[in-house]
């Protein structure tokens, strides 16, 4: 019952009390009580035993105990007290199954509840059922066994079994701590449960210091060891050096158990995952215990624990960093390969093992990520896939997984690997094998894949084809399990094929376009993809649409043997065609792409094993190639030289015929050669001629009559009907085709294209004229119209008007409405003068019909359209009227801008541009009249009352007629007087006449002009510029004391400027927002402030203003601006330093027990008793109070002072207010005041103590200084003075030693390497010695430790030759006895960071010639046989050593070929040691058993006795290790210590066969079969 209630030490029984009253205990006869209430005795409570006569007895206890069992040796009664019956009840119940686990004496709990009611009793029980398996391991100081755990209640019982892991590891000295003194070894127990752990309660605890803790680590595994534990007893304190040190040690513990539990097995591999389980890959919550974690990572990371695949029956366990992992998809291809037959037992021999598949699992993700496992290099799988053949051994469907495979990875894994090059794609040229190629050789050709159907014939053709060459075809079979696979992954392949080569389905359409790219200009190829699409359609292969599509892209070879890849239209032969009826001379079809066919087209042929018949191919050409004769051809857009002369009837009509083929698209040139040319017969006024049809008409009796009457001035000719016969008149529409024109309309165009012509060469005379317009009246007459006529000729320039000759369109027939406009603008008027003004005037209907204007009415646009700009000058009152008028009616920019840029209006001051002008009324003249000779106003007695009614038209041209615009153009001027500062003291004193006026009126005050007043500048100040009048200040008395810190900006009432009487305008500059009182005007103060930079100028009743101007803006609620704070910021507040800025100055405070004078303090008496009432005003312009704040002033402020009192007093002021230094403060800012010294010392000199005592010449240590303890910490944590000296600080002293002292006292060699060790960056360590302490034999420490030169110092790293020079002065010192501060490992350690060498590396060996070879003879057993050889080889075929088969060879052959011999001479060996500074040589020579010659091949051995001792035996095991490792290492000095050790050991068991192959299954060393013929080869020379 008393485990629950511990002190810190261990169990105490004194703890019952807290459950109980009287505890009672029974043990071997005797019957005793302790009580809590004091003894009547002696007064003492718990420890005084009582005798036990009564209840309760044994036999009470027996009743309850059961009487089946007998009564433990002893047994403890505790009747607890009332309140603690339900927490005992609770926390037994609770007790964890697993502290069984680290209790050595208890194997069994039970808590059994005894009630009245049997069946309310309950029994709680845990305990070991067993502990199997015990193994002890002597060389590691450990044990395992396995524990198997049950915990069960009233009605469950459940079990796990553990393995536990019991090591013990001796006590670091650094770790060693005063309660642990008498422990020597740590003994550290590790448990792992092997199933679901047991529990009571919601956690478990994951350490235990034989009792469990309340800590949750996170590990699979439980911690148990003599841990110091906090009072609680419920955590572990982490940062106790003692715990450290057994934390420390856990890694190595669980790295041992772990490999234990890994390799002890001979079960599968799959059956070690459940011990992976046991890695901590979780982090725990304690970053103490990550530290353990990242420890197991670093040494499990070490050990040789990872399985690997082998296909060799055997397990092979590597480290995790030899170990890649295979993406799971090719795992599966590997697997499907292996069971399909291919090789892959040279699977790790491509640089990296690989992990086991059965470890190879997403859900051991975390397990392999924590042991670092990576992929395997995306390298390893193109010489994986390369070097075991897996392409050409394996199904078709699992060589279309490999494709995919590399498709899905190509992106992220293979696009910048040597996978381009492998082997990977199978192809055929022809029928029969398939080929091999990687992506690389391929990517010239193009990868095909036929339909079954067509795989055939393609093939056929493609060796008929040798142009095609470069297209191979995909296997069938590969294509069928291409086919197979699901859509979405030969969707996959294909995309990746297609982007990294030329891949196509072929079909023999696609087959063909690929053949017609390759033809090139080779006519009889060109003659043979003709015969290949012939017999293509008709067996088959290619459909109707296919076909056509592949005709109308194929090549033709014409007359003249040349290919043509693009033709217009094809030509049949010209022997076999019409054609040539209608052409003479050359071919005008070739010019637009015509070709005539080759006659090889016309004979039979053979290909791919087909036969042509003749004449067959132009018949295939005809229906597909589209080859014709006329009329079916198109017509060629060229000229047709027959036709420039008379046709032949037949001809006429072949030729009409043509056109009515292609009416809707015969060619310009074709069309105009038609109607240009003269082969049409025609017939004019009896006569017969060949015209062309354009110059022709098919006439009719209906219009024939009136086109004779008019002929007098034109011959029409008539298509000779008469000729042609009535077969003419079934191509009516051809005719008009070729241009013969058949209506009235079209005549009569024709006759006045004529006259126009006449007119084109000279003017048309008055007669002819007057001919044209009764030509037109005629017309009308006859209700003939005369549209077609007047068309023809109104858009000509042929009549004459004022403006010249000109078409009819446009002049005007003169009239007297026309006179007003002529006055300015220039129309055409028809010239009277030469047609006669009455003649003219009879042919007003014909003269409209042509264009001419014969109305006044409605033409304002024609006005406007003739009007000249430069006549709109002065104009007279109807001009501008009518000019108005225009506008009213028209919409015209032009009239408007012409006006508006002209001078065109009157006014009573002349003439003005609209622009300039006012129209006159009654609410504008009471402001436009403040600025005189400034408005001009329109003179409306000059143009009468009628000019009123075109306010609009004046508006647009510029004209101000809105009383809105003329306050927007006086606001203008008052704006423009304003910002000229042209305003005069008349002009200002008038503003505000007016002004005082329009308030004192009924009128309402434009809101334009009122802002004008308001905010422009116009009122001069005294500050010589205009300012608006919220700018401005009238000037009083109450202004005076600012004059001298501000540039007010008073309204100037000088005699020079407004004098006096602008006083008497009060009222109304107030109303404008000039400011009349000091109380209105602080915002003027605020903008307008320049203190003086002449500090003492300022007096103080200017100060004083100042505040008081303050103290109005606070209570007006306004916060004090950023402009006025920063004008305010310079010095111009006394204090007792002198003048400061107000954030520089101080409010005096008695309570910070400072003096007046000890810091930049206000000067009270300067300023008088008023100062005291504006402290709140200084304080809100920046004068400091608060403590916090001044601490910085007065922190600044202490350097001024060389008076210890003040300064002292400054210190304490700012350690009360927790003052710290500022990171960017100036270098004053970094030192202190040394009383004793009387001077200021940088910070950087100074140390808070100096425990050791070592500094007291080289640093201010201040607690020799100051005494006060509150002050030390002060300098530490505001100045960051150092607690104690830096390293630079210690590097600094020994630099100093290294000059001054040869030899230092103990005390100061310990005091300074113990903090080194603990404390020394790698940065400061080579740079920082010169000289180093040296061991030194026989001297005493009262001697002192001699410094020696770095160079001559070494570490003694080899004991043997220590030995040989330990007489000499040479290796470095370290303290004897030990130090507990300054342990020899760490001490060795920093040594050869600052440089120190181990001698090893240091000597110089050179072997002792042997004098004697005559006594030499060969050793009876040779030492190199077959085992010796066949381990050096299982160590060279290590793949993480990558040494190729080639060196291996050599390596085994120069063992093989070596002789052992025997000799009777000593065999030594000379060792030199160089002192550099010194310039001298150390030699000791040493006695060795064994030499190899390498120049003769020969190893000399010294014999060995039988009868030697064990020692001899091991002696001469090394020596021979040693000396084959070097002799076959040379060139991989980082193997000879490996090959070294395995020597060792087999030479140790005399190279047994048994032994041997042992020793090399535990190092994972295999010979390849590849390799075994070298052990022989070996022999077999010898």
């Amino acid at each position: 019952m008393c485990v629950l209630f511990q002190s810190l030490a261990g169990i105490g029984f004194k703890s019952v009390f807290l459950i109980t009253c009287q505890p009672y205990i029974f043990s071997n006869g005797y019957l005793i009580r302790f009580n809590e209430a004091p003894c009547s005795h002696c007064s003492l409570g718990y420890i005084v035993p009582e005798w036990v006569e009564q209840h309760p007895s044994l036999v009470d206890i027996q009743r309850i105990y059961g009487s089946g069992s007998s009564l433990p040796t002893t047994t403890i009664i505790l009747p607890l007290k009332s309140d603690k019956v339900d927490p005992v009840k609770e926390q037994l119940s609770n007790v964890h199954p697993e502290v069984l686990l680290f209790l050595s004496k208890i194997k069994n709990l039970s808590i059994r509840e005894h009630c009245q009611d049997p069946n309310l009793s309950t029994v709680n029980s845990i305990g070991i059922i067993t502990e199997t398996d015990l193994m002890t391991r002597k060389s590691i100081d450990a044990e395992s066994y396995t524990i198997h755990l049950s915990a069960s209640e009233t009605d469950t019982e459940k079990q796990c079994s553990y393995y536990m892991w019991r090591q013990k590891l001796p006590v670091k000295n650094e770790n060693r701590v005063e309660r642990r003194t008498e422990v020597q070894d740590w003994v550290i127990t590790l448990a792992f449960p092997l199933g679901e752990r047991l529990s009571r309660g919601n956690t478990s605890p994951g350490i235990y210091a034989f009792l469990p803790t309340e800590m949750i680590t996170n590990f699979p595994f439980i911690i148990q060891a003599d841990f110091i534990l906090a009072s609680s007893r419920e955590i572990v304190l982490l940062d106790d050096i003692w715990n450290q040190g057994i934390l420390s040690c856990v890694p190595l513990a669980f790295v041992n158990a772990f490999t234990t539990l890994v390799k002890k097995t001979d079960a599968p591999i799959s059956s070690l995952l459940s011990t992976f389980r046991f890695l901590p890959v979780t982090q725990s919550s304690y970053a103490k215990l990550n530290i353990v974690r990242d420890s197991i990572r670093e040494r499990i990371c070490a050990e040789e624990i990872v399985p690997s695949v082998s296909h060799l029956g055997q397990k092979f366990f590597h480290k995790p960093c030899e170990v890649g992992r295979l993406i799971p998809a090719f795992s599966d291809i590997l697997e499907k390969a292996r069971r399909e037959g291919a090789g892959l037992k040279n699977i790790s021999s491509h640089g990296v093992y690989i992990l086991d598949s059965s470890f190879d699992k997403k859900e051991n993700d975390n397990v392999l990520d924590f042991l670092s496992l990576r992929e395997v290099s995306n390298e390893w799988y193109s010489k994986c896939i390369q070097g075991c053949d897996v392409v050409t051994s394996v199904s078709e469907s699992t060589y279309v997984e490999i494709l995919l495979f590399v498709a899905q990875n190509w992106e992220p894994r293979f696009k910048n690997t040597n996978m381009v090059k492998v082997p990977l794609i199978k192809y055929h040229v022809q029928k029969g094998a398939s080929l091999l190629s990687s992506l690389e050789d391929l990517s010239p050709r193009t990868l095909c894949l036929v339909a079954e159907k067509n795989h055939s014939w393609l093939l056929d053709w493609n060796g008929e084809f040798r142009c095609m060459s470069d297209y191979v075809f995909l296997p069938q079979a590969t294509k069928k399990a291409l086919n197979a696979s699901r859509s979405t992954n030969m969707e996959v392949i294909r995309n990746w094929l297609g982007e990294k080569i030329s891949l196509m389905d072929l079909s023999v359409s696609l087959y063909a376009q690929c053949l017609l790219r390759s033809l090139k200009k080779d006519n009889r190829l060109v003659v043979a993809y003709a015969h290949f699409l012939h017999h293509s359609i008709t067996k088959g292969f290619l459909s109707d649409e296919e076909a056509k599509k592949c005709c109308e892209e194929m090549p033709l070879v014409d007359n003249y043997g040349n290919v043509k890849t693009s033709t217009f239209g094809v030509l049949v032969p010209a022997s076999a065609g019409k054609w040539v009826s209608l052409i003479t001379g050359s071919n005008p079809w070739r010019q637009d792409g015509y070709i005539e066919l080759w006659e090889e087209y016309m004979t039979s042929g053979m290909f791919a094993g087909v036969r042509s018949k003749q004449r067959e191919l132009l018949g295939f050409l005809k229906e597909y190639a589209k080859a014709g004769d006329v009329p079916e051809v198109a017509p060629p857009n060229a000229a047709l030289p027959a036709l420039s002369g008379a046709l032949q009837k037949q001809n006429v009509f072949l030729l009409l015929e043509w056109i009515r083929s292609h009416r809707n698209s015969l060619p310009p040139k074709f069309i105009d050669s038609v109607k240009g040319g003269s082969w049409l017969r025609t017939k004019m006024n009896g006569s017969y001629d060949y015209r062309p049809p354009c110059q022709s008409f098919y006439h009719t009796a209906s219009w024939g009559g009136v086109l004779k009457k008019g002929s007098v001035l034109v011959d029409v000719p008539l298509v000779d009907r008469s000729f042609y016969g009535k077969k003419i008149e079934s191509y009516t529409e051809e005719l008009k085709t070729a241009g013969v024109m058949f209506e009235f309309s079209e005549a009569c165009a024709f006759v006045g294209d004529h006259l126009m012509s006449l007119a084109g060469t000279s003017s048309l005379s008055r007669e002819n004229v007057f001919s044209i317009l009764k030509f037109i009246r005629n017309l009308r007459e006859k209700l003939l119209s005369p549209d077609d006529f007047v068309t023809s000729i109104k858009g000509r320039p042929w009549l004459k008007t004022s403006s010249g000759d000109r078409s009819p369109e446009g002049a005007v027939l003169f009239s007297e409405e026309w006179k007003a406009a002529s006055l300015i603008s220039e129309i055409p008027f028809v010239d009277g003068d030469v047609y006669g003004e009455s003649e003219i005037s009879g042919f007003k209907e014909e003269l409209k019909l042509l264009g001419v204007v014969v109305e006044f009415p409605n033409n304002h646009g024609l006005i406007v359209s003739h009007l000249k700009p430069e006549k709109l000058n002065y104009l007279t009152a109807d001009a501008m009227i009518l000019l108005l008028e225009c506008m009213r009616n028209l919409t015209s920019q032009h009239l408007v801008d012409s006006l508006g840029s002209s001078q065109c209006l009157k006014t009573k001051g002349g003439y003005k541009s609209p622009a300039e002008c006012f129209i006159s009324d009654p609410d504008q003249t009471c402001f436009l009249t403040v600025f005189d000779d400034v408005f001009p106003l329109v003179d409306d007695s000059f143009y009468g009352s009628r000019i009123s009614s075109y306010k609009k038209e004046l508006e647009q041209i510029g004209v101000v007629v809105q009383v809105e615009e003329a306050v927007k153009a006086f606001v203008r001027t008052f704006k423009q007087k304003a910002t000229s500062t042209s305003l005069t003291r008349e002009n200002a004193l008038s503003l505000l006449s007016f002004y005082k006026k329009m308030m004192g009126s009924d009128h309402k005050f434009p809101e334009e002009v009122m802002k004008s007043y308001t905010e422009l500048q116009w009122l001069q100040t005294t500050l010589g510029d205009f300012r608006a009048p919220k700018e401005c200040i009238l000037f009083c008395s109450e202004w005076e004391p600012l004059r001298l810190i501000a540039n007010l900006p008073f309204i100037d009432d000088t005699t020079k400027w407004y004098g006096k009487s602008i006083h008497s305008y009060k009222k109304e500059l107030r109303s404008l927002g000039v400011t009349v009182e000091l109380k209105q005007g602080v915002n003027h103060l605020v903008s307008s402030l320049s203190l003086p930079d002449e500090s003492s100028s300022i007096t103080p009743s200017s100060a004083l203003s100042l505040l008081e101007c303050v103290t109005f803006l606070i209570e007006d609620g306004r916060k004090l601006t950023q402009e006025f704070l920063d004008k305010v910021s310079v010095r111009w507040l006394k204090t007792q330093a002198g003048y400061n800025s107000p954030k520089e100055c101080l409010w005096f405070n008695k309570s910070w027990e400072l003096e007046p004078c000890d810091g930049p303090f206000i000067d009270e008496k300067y300023y008088g008793s008023m100062l005291k009432s504006f402290k709140r005003e200084l304080i809100e312009v920046g004068v400091v109070d608060d403590p916090d704040k001044a601490r910085q002033l007065l922190a600044t402020h202490v350097y001024t002072h060389s008076d210890s009192d003040a300064v002292s007093r400054i210190y304490r002021f700012l350690s009360k207010t927790e003052w710290k230094q500022e990171k960017d403060s100036s270098s004053s800012s970094g030192r202190i005041w040394v009383p004793s010294d009387e001077k200021w010392a940088d910070v950087s000199s100074c140390v808070v103590s100096d425990k050791d005592k070592l500094f007291g010449s080289h640093l201010n240590v201040l607690e020799n200084h100051y005494k006060s303890y509150d002050l030390l910490v002060f300098f530490s944590s505001a100045f960051n003075v150092r607690i104690t000296p830096s390293v630079e600080d210690y590097c600094a002293l020994w630099k100093d030693w290294e000059r001054t002292k040869d030899r230092l006292s103990n005390h100061e060699c310990c005091a300074f390497w113990s903090f080194l060790v603990r404390h020394i960056s790698d940065d400061l360590l080579s740079e920082s010695f010169s000289r180093l302490p040296v061991k030194t034999t026989g001297s005493s420490n009262d001697e002192g430790i001699l410094l020696s030169s770095k160079s001559d110092v070494f570490i003694a790293d080899d004991l043997l030759l220590k030995d040989l020079f330990i007489d000499s002065p040479v290796f470095v010192w370290y303290p004897t006895p030990s130090n507990p501060r300054l342990s020899q490992t760490k001490l060795m350690e920093l040594y050869r960071k600052i440089g120190v060498k181990d001698i090893s590396k240091c000597v110089e060996t050179a072997e002792v010639k042997l004098t004697d070879r005559t006594k030499v003879k060969k050793q009876e057993k040779s030492l190199i046989g077959p085992g010796l050889v066949r381990l050096v080889l299982g160590f060279l075929s290590d793949p993480s050593l990558e040494i190729e088969a080639d060196e291996r060879s050599r390596i085994i052959e120069s063992l093989g070929s070596l002789n052992v011999l025997q000799t009777p001479e000593t065999i030594s060996t000379d060792y030199t040691l160089t002192l550099l500074s010194k310039g001298e040589k150390l030699v000791a020579k040493a006695k060795k058993v064994m030499r190899w010659e390498r120049e003769e091949g020969v190893v000399y051995a010294e014999k060995m006795k039988k009868s030697c001792g064990k020692r001899k035996v091991l002696e001469y095991a090394t020596c021979f290790a040693e000396v084959i490792a070097k002799g076959l290492m040379s060139g991989r000095e980082d193997l000879i210590e490996r090959l070294s050790e395995l020597v060792k050991m087999a030479y140790l068991v005399e190279f047994d066969e048994e032994a041997l192959e042992f020793l090399m299954k535990s190092k994972n060393l295999e010979v390849y079969e590849e390799d075994e013929k070298l052990i022989s080869d070996a022999f077999s020379l010898k």
